[in-house]
């Protein structure tokens, strides 16, 4: 019984060893989670105070927890729009990760001296009206974030966000793996999209979904990416390959421009 104990305990951490390096070999990166909050507002007072808070208290709390960066962004139209929105991208470890951010807010002097006027808001002037939360894993082949680079005044600059939603998942796991093994991803890489994360939605109001970020200096070379990217012949293969047919029913695409404090 010692015996087969010993060799089950040996045929397992050889299969993790295993799990844990990528098909060609290499050492398989972890995977982050995200978290995006969407803040739906209707005046500029609202807006007003969730920049505040996020910019004073919220953001400087989640680096003194260990989250380096933190992006966010304002909807593109915003100062024209009956409701205004505003999104913000959190890296995670892990979605244990959300539950012991609220916990050490909770306790953080700080925090809620920052944040009082967000925080103590009263109930018929709150802060803003409706707040979303997106949490998504990232793929494979982009398992992590990563800071664009972007040459263009700030004020200029597009982030694209972009939800893929499938009619089941069966189809939704074919989208998935056009952008890893089928090799979407790359080619965004090539073509210079300059992508902040792609990653599947894993709890969210619109499922099953995948959601990614891209970036360009300004709206006019957004447009120009596109349309090269349209007419690319990798593009014309992958697309028409019968295993990806019908993997998305629904597109939703939004505008952003980053906030001046986004770290992003």
């Amino acid at each position: 019984m010692k015996l087969f104990s010993r060799f089950a305990t040996g045929l397992l951490l050889i299969l993790a060893a295993i799990t844990g390096f990528a098909s060609n070999g290499r050492k398989a990166a972890a995977r982050s989670y995200y978290q995006i909050k969407v803040y739906r507002m209707k005046s500029q007072e609202q807006m007003a105070m969730v920049n505040a808070y996020l910019k004073d208290a919220f953001i400087p709390a989640l680096h003194r927890y260990g989250i380096a960066k933190v992006g966010a962004f304002t909807f593109v139209g915003n100062d024209t729009a009956a409701e205004k929105s505003l999104y913000v991208f959190i890296p995670l470890r892990s979605p244990a990760q959300l539950v012991e951010i609220d916990e050490k807010l909770s306790k953080d002097a700080a925090y809620q001296k920052d944040g009082a006027a967000y925080l103590n808001a009263a109930f018929n002037a709150p802060a803003y009206t409706r707040m979303e939360s997106i949490l998504l894993y990232a793929f494979n082949d982009m398992p992590g974030y990563q800071a664009p680079d972007l040459k263009g005044e700030q004020a200029e600059r597009i982030y694209e966000l972009r939800s893929y939603e499938s009619a089941t998942e069966q189809l939704h796991k074919g989208k998935v793996r056009m952008f890893n093994e089928g090799g979407e991803i790359p080619l965004f890489k090539r073509l210079g999209f300059n992508a902040v994360f792609y990653a599947q939605v894993i709890s969210g109001s619109h499922m099953p979904n995948l959601m990614y970020m891209t970036s360009f200096d300004n709206r006019a070379e957004r447009d120009a990416h596109w349309k090269t990217f349209g007419a690319d012949p990798e593009w014309k293969r992958l697309s028409a390959l019968p295993e990806y047919k019908n993997t998305v029913s629904k597109i939703d695409i939004v505008f952003l421009h980053p906030t001046a404090y986004s770290e992003l």
